[in-house]
């Protein structure tokens, strides 16, 4: 039985599709391994977004070549760049692009004669690596808004939903394997069932997976501003078991770069959007990611999307630089702003988060957190609450307890100190 590992590079819709080729691995009688030194042949599943993306996942190819393994390279730098990528690193064995993961086992035959099953990549198959207690559940693929400066619909199609049936039937299977929490995502997962006839949305989905009872949280990533009803934000408030964590990508907050980002909505949407959500779900997290140096973002438009972030305040803000990709409308734009720029621009927006975050952390001293155990290290617990995420951007609550914890038991922690990104507190009972 030949050894296989993988290795997983960039976001967590990449992650699942990772998770979904271990499955089918895993049904074709490989032995998943986690170490690279044990495994015959590594999969290496790379990004392929922007530029910084790109260089970690051709030096992660590099390097496991160096190693003398047989090597696969899939995901969407290979999608993106096939035919340069056959070119310039002919000792990868195998190239395998996203549009051929319906033959997955076809092609990885040509490196493995001992492989006799033509099965593709499917959500059938999956082995879930983040853990025995929470899974992502991806319910769409692609992308349709086409944003100027973004290569995702070169590299995954236009949007997609899945049907609501088979989402349905994956989730029952996570509820029945023991899992508590599910992480519900798409490129834009607010804009779920508007490719289906049959009337489905996300807030249709979402009361579809409540009625699972043993799922204790649900939480949405990845909302586009201009998607977000009212009827999901009341639904949010609701309802104990969705999370209130409104994780919604911006870019920017001025009108007029919006507008050349090719972006729905402006900045008075924004600021009513997050008006509202604090109104209506007043312990709402409200994270965002925000891009500096687009072209022609002048001093005052930076300036401008500062006084925005000190506004609102996010309890969660990411920031990138502009990637100038080839084939995306924003390459040819004039004003493309120097790197130096760029650099001074996004040190200033995660400064200035520092302090908002420290700010708002320490709000939350003295409150109670419920949620899942998700670690150790050293005599402290990792709590997943409401607060944070699964992806590791936002920050740690780590925590004391008189008594020994299992992962993925439920409790309440009383937060006791505050720090510019993580939480510290005690279990109480």
């Amino acid at each position: 039985m030949k050894k296989v590992g993988i290795i997983s590079l960039g976001c967590s819709k990449n992650l699942v599709d990772s998770e979904n080729i271990l499955g089918l691995l895993d049904k074709s009688n490989y032995h998943i391994v986690g170490s690279a030194d044990e495994a015959d042949i590594i999969i290496i599943n790379t990004c392929g977004f922007i530029n910084s993306s790109k260089k970690e996942s051709i030096d992660t190819i590099l390097e496991f070549i160096n190693r003398g393994k047989k090597v696969v390279v899939t995901g969407c730098l290979v999608e993106r760049y096939y035919d340069d990528l056959v070119k310039e690193i002919p000792e990868v064995d195998l190239f395998l692009p996203i549009r051929d993961y319906p033959r997955f086992n076809q092609l990885l035959s040509q490196i493995d004669e001992d492989l006799h099953d033509n099965s593709g990549v499917s959500d059938e198959y999956r082995v879930i690596s983040t853990g025995k207690f929470s899974a992502y559940l991806k319910i769409g693929e692609g992308c349709s808004n086409h944003c100027a400066y973004c290569a995702i619909p070169l590299i995954r199609g236009e949007f997609a939903s899945r049907s609501m049936e088979s989402i349905i039937k994956e989730a029952n299977k996570l509820a029945k394997d023991g899992y508590k929490e599910i992480v519900v995502l798409q490129q834009d997962t607010t804009k779920y069932g508007v490719d289906l006839k049959g009337g489905e949305n996300i807030v249709k989905l979402l009361k579809e997976l409540l009625k699972i009872k043993d799922f204790d949280y649900i939480r949405l990533l990845y909302l586009y501003p201009d998607e977000i009803t009212d009827e999901l934000i009341e639904l949010i408030g609701k309802e104990e078991r969705l999370t209130p964590y409104f994780d919604i990508p911006i870019q920017h907050s001025e009108t007029k770069i919006l507008r050349s980002m090719n972006r729905r909505g402006d900045k008075k949407d924004l600021i009513n959007l997050f008006r509202k959500i604090r109104e209506k779900v007043p312990n709402a997290i409200l994270r965002t990611t925000v891009m500096v140096g687009f072209p022609g973002e002048t001093k005052k438009d930076f300036d401008n999307l500062k006084q925005f972030i000190e506004t609102i305040r996010f309890d969660h803000l990411g920031a990138f630089k502009y990637s100038r990709e080839e084939n995306t409308p924003a390459y040819d734009y004039p004003n493309q702003v120097r790197e130096s720029t760029k650099e001074k621009r996004l040190n200033e927006i995660m400064k200035l988060q520092q302090k908002i975050s420290y700010s708002k952390n320490k709000e939350h001293v003295g409150s109670i957190m419920q949620g899942l155990v998700i670690g150790k290290e050293k005599d402290l617990y990792l709590l997943r609450s409401y607060f944070n995420a699964p992806d590791d951007i936002d920050g740690k609550i780590f925590f004391k307890s008189n008594r020994e914890l299992k992962l993925g038991e439920k409790v309440k922690v009383k937060i006791t100190d505050s720090f510019i990104y993580d939480l510290l507190g005690e279990e109480v009972i």
